[in-house]
């Protein structure tokens, strides 16, 4: 018996970066087809990623998915209209003290809020990168009070990855009651609202399709993916992963710069 006939999977839940897209973000024909396959045997397929919504339009209709998709690591839940159908936002204290914490490190500093991305300095890491990444520019600001009580994301970005997996468990406990960071790639440390999570959201969807837990499987790369990891009935980790992450999923397929959706969609998905 093949492990798709053993789980019997209706819905199949994916990161976007370092799992969808090769490494320098495009959307690879193997994987387009393996998408593709799955909707013609009748199981549903989205996209949960760290991005914001209008960062996500390419990949939705390239693979033309028509099923709500989840942004802001879970924050959003957004209907294929593009209207917002669920929102969590960090609570202004958490949000406060994760800022405060950041700002004494030299990391840059990012908040998400009113469908924008908010910055102080133009110059920090990674800008240009997630500049490329969303296909949108930043809003620079003097001062990220003014967004507290809405944001939908906030992130430290750093190309000294261990500092921000120190940051990740120093912050943890300080906002543990109602939001927590952890690390979407291993250059950018998130923080969202604790409900704010791809395992919240992969529960959101599936009982929107009416699909058992049971018969969902997510598949991601990072620390973030870990959630819906717990929450899926198969999980499948990206060959590029840590092995943290590695570790918490049933299976490990290729890279992402070997296909490796495409290959867990035909080794594990899709019914012999």
């Amino acid at each position: 018996m093949s492990d798709a006939t053993q789980h019997l999977i209706r819905f199949m839940l994916s990161d976007i970066d370092g799992t969808l897209l090769r490494p320098d973000h495009s959307l690879s024909q193997a994987n387009i087809d393996a998408v593709r396959r799955l909707r013609d045997a009748g199981i549903h397929f989205s996209i949960a990623s760290s991005r914001p919504p209008r960062a996500m339009r390419g990949q939705i209709e390239a693979l033309g998915i028509d099923l709500p998709t989840v942004a802001f690591n879970g924050a959003n839940i957004i209907n294929p209209d593009g209207s917002l159908l669920k929102a969590h936002r960090i609570d202004p204290v958490a949000a406060r003290t994760s800022l405060q914490l950041f700002a004494t490190q030299p990391v840059a500093i990012w908040v998400f809020a009113d469908d924008q991305w908010l910055l102080l300095d133009p110059e920090g890491d990674y800008v240009e990168h997630e500049r490329n990444t969303l296909g949108y520019d930043f809003v620079q600001v003097d001062s990220f009070d003014a967004y507290l009580d809405r944001a939908d994301k906030i992130v430290a970005a750093s190309k000294d990855f261990e500092l921000l997996k120190r940051l990740e468990i120093q912050l943890n406990p300080l906002i543990a009651d109602t939001a927590r960071a952890a690390r979407s790639q291993s250059y950018y440390l998130d923080v969202n609202a604790l409900a704010a999570n791809k395992g919240m959201a992969l529960v959101t969807l599936a009982k929107l399709l009416g699909v058992d837990l049971a018969n969902t499987a997510a598949i991601g790369d990072a620390s973030n993916d870990v959630a819906m990891f717990h929450k899926a009935g198969l999980s499948i980790a990206m060959g590029q992963a840590e092995t943290g992450v590695k570790t918490q999923a049933n299976y490990v397929t290729g890279s992402n710069a070997q296909d490796g959706l495409a290959t867990a969609i035909e080794r594990y998905i899709l019914p012999s």
